[in-house]
């Protein structure tokens, strides 16, 4: 069985050079911690009507935050963030009852050795069935926490300690990430009103989706590549632009859009479509002929480097951890097991500030880094849970020199409780105004 520590690469420059970056905690002198309790509070914030966004045929009606508090015998408090994707409660119950009791005791600097099952331990979440309860997503908040306390006992910024071999860089580009406020059944312009208010914001690089169900609205290939042409003539030739299609297109369509996307010049073409059919990875080969110097991106739901590695090997051009899915310590391997292969690293990152504190630490302290993705959509937890909160100025993050992950909650876990309730049900509702199908 392949294991975190015994990884090899299908090739043996990846091996090597995967040998060559020595892992960050290896090179920390150890210090005499124990974590003493752990503590998971879940946050909500509804969202009013006009500030709802869609996807599909789904539309979001909340956000939500799950924060992450390791509590340690000195004094320590690290925290972190677990993805919303494994079901906010689902996540909190398996950190309550199966992490914390194994936890309890254990030196945060083994953080590695405590974190890392989920590649090969089902029981830990490494299972195709437990992906969808809450145990991988769990291991990664309490994953970020442990890091956020090594950097505080040691005195240093976590970007700093995951530059292992590198120097890290804390001024980091920032990509706005949104088009999803637009609906094809009503105002579709609004996606290129966005495009053009980013740029004025002082973002250099958009990242948009492909709207409501196509199928609902009559919109075909044909009809969606006159509003791509719209968006780069809107921003101009320098403004980079990004198209994520959540793995909803057939290879027949992008295939399709491939020549219009050279001659726009995208940036990247994310999760064209889905990797599970058979011929997945010759699919994505000839995708990527067609697409030429586009490059194609994604894997922001795989857990683990061995998972990761394949379409690295075979499908994707940049590749795109996320930490609050598989933790800081899978997704600095991921990183530099894509750098050995001379692939971009860079992150998926949604939702709110929580999960921006632990992505933005990994593009700072990794050498492939590229850009930090930032949701555009309305979301008071992306600032108001810290007291001075990452902000982005004409278009770059600038991270701040503390220990940690340099940031501050805005008050404790009950006071953030108190001012943001947390509200029961998925945060996704069914899209009651998507119109129906057209009769053929």
């Amino acid at each position: 069985m392949i294991t975190r520590r015994g990884f090899i690469g299908a090739s043996s420059a990846t091996a090597v050079a995967m040998a060559a970056a020595q892992d960050p905690i290896q090179k920390l002198s150890r210090e005499n911690l124990k974590i003493t309790d752990i503590k998971v509070t879940l946050l909500s914030y509804e969202l009013p009507k006009d500030k709802r966004w869609y996807t599909k045929d789904l539309v979001c009606w909340k956000t939500d935050a799950i924060l992450v508090q390791v509590f340690t015998d000195k004094g320590i408090v690290g925290i972190g963030e677990s993805s919303q994707y494994g079901g906010s409660r689902e996540v909190k119950t398996f950190i309550d009852g199966q992490i914390r009791p194994r936890l309890v005791g254990k030196n945060p600097f083994d953080v590695e050795h405590l974190t890392w099952a989920w590649a090969s331990d089902p029981f830990r979440g490494g299972s195709v069935e437990a992906r969808g309860n809450g145990q991988q997503v769990g291991w990664a908040g309490v994953d970020g926490a442990c890091w956020d306390i090594i950097g505080k006992a040691k005195s240093l910024p976590v970007y700093k300690l995951l530059a292992a071999d590198n120097e890290s860089d804390p001024h980091l580009r920032v990509y706005a990430s949104g088009g999803v406020e637009y609906a094809w059944y009503k105002r579709p312009e609004a996606l290129i009103e966005e495009a053009v208010r980013h740029k004025e914001n002082g973002y250099t690089a958009f990242k948009f989706r492909i709207g409501t169900e196509w199928k609902n609205s009559g919109i075909t290939v044909h009809k969606y590549i006159p509003w791509v042409r719209r968006m780069r003539e809107a921003v101009g030739p320098k403004f980079d632009l990004m198209q994520d299609a959540n793995m909803r297109l057939t290879l027949d369509q992008c295939l399709e859009l491939a020549p219009v996307y050279r001659e726009i010049g995208l940036h990247w073409f994310e999760e064209p479509f889905p990797r599970t059919a058979e011929r997945s990875f010759e699919d994505h080969a000839k995708l990527k002929e067609a697409l030429g110097p586009v490059k194609i991106s994604g894997c922001e739901n795989l857990v683990s480097r061995l998972e990761f590695k394949e379409w690295a090997d075979r499908g994707y051009d940049i590749i795109q951890p996320d930490c609050n899915v598989v933790g800081v310590s899978e997704a600095w391997h991921v990183a530099r097991m894509a750098h050995a292969q001379g692939k971009i690293c860079c992150p998926h990152n949604w939702h709110g500030g929580l999960t921006t504190m632990m992505n933005a630490a990994l593009v700072a302290g990794i050498p492939n880094r590229h850009m930090l993705e930032l949701n555009q959509t309305f979301n008071p937890l992306k600032e108001e849970v810290f007291k001075e909160p990452l902000v982005v100025k004409n278009g770059y993050m600038d991270l701040p020199n503390k220990p940690g992950f340099g940031v501050e909650l805005a008050g404790s876990a009950e006071q953030l409780a108190k001012k943001f309730p947390y509200l029961e049900e998925y945060y996704y509702r069914p899209n009651t105004e998507l119109p129906p199908v057209p009769v053929a």
